[in-house]
């Protein structure tokens, strides 16, 4: 019966009421000492878990009761890592109805292209269903989920495709093919430069001015996604754009081979229109707008050559430079 516990500690109270509500346990002082707490709070450097423990012992491993435990989960840690895993389409994708319409204008080449079951038909849908009509592209329809799924939960507006992988060529090929097929080459390599804008540009204007081809490092430099094909505008598809491990020494073979290494830079004390051995094979290099070119890519040219510009602009855009670059030689060779 209530009130009657037989248990050690347990106490015999009265209720407050009256009726059927009788007598309750009590506690057993269970509360009382739950309300005393467990000390003062250690400072904050002083707990495993917590931030500035952590800064002030960068190597130690949290640890609770003498055993070593993993990593303690922030809060927070996972939504960010939730949001890195789903940043959208890789640069494969072409996603929406604005981009997904430029991309077909621009003729950029299509492994797949999409369109949702139900998807509402607008001026820009239409307009897409007729440029790939014309160009023989197949329009694969795709519930909501599998687009979701597909362009990694990115906003498709219900119509995506998906570009081919771009092949890179060799730099040795490309180094070969110059040689095979013009006494005087012209390369044109990248350094550092990020945008892939920039580098569609790059394309198109190495391309609009015969070069041969375009070399861009592995790391740290923009590659041929949907935004460079797009500004390359068809372009990448006319001229061999390598891939390479090392610039620096790509640099240096291009220049046993007989390349004049001319390096685009705002220092330079060589006009870009008076550089020695434009007459013969030469290898552009063009570095970023804002950090320009590297120190050992700079030692590895053999002339460093800049754009006389006027003294209250700072510097070029990196594709215009190399336009500019590009025009004095093929002027120079005229």
């Amino acid at each position: 019966m209530p009130g009657n516990s037989q248990r050690k500690g347990a106490v015999r109270k009265r209720g407050k009421g009256t009726g059927n509500q009788g007598n309750t346990a009590g506690s057993g002082g269970r509360v009382r000492r739950g309300l005393e707490g467990k000390g003062p709070t250690p400072k904050a450097e002083d707990r495993p878990y917590h931030k500035a423990y952590r800064k002030r012992h960068p190597d130690a491993s949290p640890i609770s009761d003498g055993k070593p435990r993993g990593r303690r989960h922030v809060p927070g840690e996972e939504r960010v890592r939730d949001r890195s895993a789903s940043k959208g389409p890789g640069a494969e994708w072409v996603i929406g109805r604005n981009p997904v319409l430029e991309a077909l204008e621009a003729e950029l080449p299509v492994r797949r292209a999409y369109l949702m079951e139900g998807a509402e038909r607008d001026s820009r849908v239409s307009e897409i269903l007729k440029i790939a009509a014309a160009r023989g592209i197949t329009l694969l329809q795709a519930s909501r989920s599998e687009l979701d799924r597909l362009t990694n939960g990115a906003v498709h507006q219900g119509v995506a495709i998906q570009l081919p992988s771009y092949e890179y060529a060799h730099p040795g090929d490309l180094l070969a093919d110059a040689l095979a097929d013009q006494e005087a080459p012209i390369v044109v390599a990248c350094d550092s430069i990020t945008d892939p804008r920039n580098l569609g540009a790059i394309i198109r204007s190495a391309a609009a001015f015969g070069a041969c081809g375009v070399i861009v490092p592995e790391r740290r430099s923009a590659h041929m996604t949907a935004a460079a094909w797009k500004t390359s505008a068809g372009a990448a598809a006319r001229i061999p754009v390598a891939l390479a491990t090392n610039l620096n020494r790509v640099l240096r073979e291009y220049a046993e081979a007989g390349f004049m290494v001319v390096g685009l830079a705002g220092e330079g004390e060589t006009d870009i229109s008076e550089t020695p051995g434009m007459d013969g094979p030469l290898l552009l290099v063009v570095g970023s707008e804002g950090e320009g070119l590297a120190q050992l890519v700079r030692k590895n040219c053999d002339v460093l050559a800049s754009i006389p510009i006027a003294s209250e602009v700072e510097s070029l855009n990196a594709s215009v430079a190399a336009s500019v670059a590009l025009y004095e030689i093929s002027r120079a060779r005229r």
